[in-house]
């Protein structure tokens, strides 16, 4: 029987992924301050760049499955990637971080017991993790990002259940930058783009997963910092030197693809300039074959 789930790579040729549909109503974005976002949101734009960006996956071969259960007043639900992730043992639900967004968790359980995805465990209490502070290298190996989003509790409950599964894991610690209310997640400055190659914005990169980027033999493709703000390192790869990025990062689209990196491109000022989050955001990775 094929298998249906199973995600402990990042660049693997990806077969099954989730995505949530942008679910608010005109009145629902007068909260947009409260969320952090850099200006109001277009309602219908935001879902016509949404379609963009599915489109673009089924495009590519990716069997697409979109959430729609509603969530109007939980604007940042669109970001599936954070509630929880898929392994090879099943699914690991989050506890945001972020307290706005609590309740997603729930409905990304939902959805994963819809799917036939069993549950692992979920987080709960005084544990946080959001899934943008989850990263592999490889099969036997998963960074987790320490951040304001993710505490140690999180982690440890992470290490835990994934102990007789995954053979290294490892924690590092991701700067103050801006504080609190600013999302600095590990996959804000690192995406996988090969098994071999990733992308990162270096200043930002802590200095023992350079070291774990220098011992798997990964090489690295700098962001300049004139596209940082604008969400450059974040890449879906979709296959090894197949990616996603959001239009409008012209030096790091070059240096992709002079690394022999074939890029596809999707609209974001509504998804990823105004709302901080990019195509690796916007996708939880059900099934990658590896």
């Amino acid at each position: 029987m094929a298998r249906t789930y199973g995600n402990q790579s990042m660049v693997a040729p990806l077969k099954r992924v989730l995505l949530r549909k942008p679910t608010e109503r005109a009145e629902d974005v007068t909260r947009w301050r409260e969320f952090g976002y850099h200006f109001a949101p277009d309602v219908e734009e935001t879902r016509r760049q949404h379609e963009g960006l599915v489109k673009l996956l089924g495009d590519a071969g990716v069997e697409v499955i979109v959430a729609d259960e509603p969530q109007p007043t939980l604007l940042d639900s669109i970001f599936v990637t954070d509630p929880g992730f898929v392994t090879d043992a099943g699914a690991i639900v989050g506890h945001m971080g972020k307290r706005l967004r609590r309740g997603e968790e729930a409905a990304l359980a939902r959805e994963f017991e819809r799917l036939g995805i069993p549950i692992l465990g979920a987080l709960a209490g005084d544990e946080t993790l959001e899934g943008g502070d989850v990263l592999w290298l490889n099969p036997e190996t998963l960074v987790i990002g320490r951040t304001y989003r993710t505490n140690d509790a999180g982690y440890q409950r992470v290490r835990n259940l994934l102990a007789d599964t995954v053979k290294n894991i490892h924690q590092v610690h991701m700067a103050h930058w801006h504080g609190r209310d600013e999302i600095l997640h590990l996959l804000s400055v690192i995406s996988p783009v090969a098994d071999d190659l990733a992308l990162v914005y270096a200043p930002l990169v802590p200095v023992p997963l350079f070291e774990l980027l220098e011992a798997h033999g990964i090489r690295t493709i700098e962001v300049p910092d004139s596209e940082f703000a604008t969400h450059a390192p974040n890449a879906l790869a979709i296959a090894p030197g197949h990616v996603i990025t959001m239009a409008g990062n012209p030096i790091t689209t070059e240096r992709l693809r002079e690394a022999g990196v074939t890029v596809w491109q999707y609209e974001g000022r509504e998804l990823t300039l105004n709302r901080d989050g990019g195509a690796t955001c916007m996708t939880c990775c059900l099934l990658r074959d590896y």
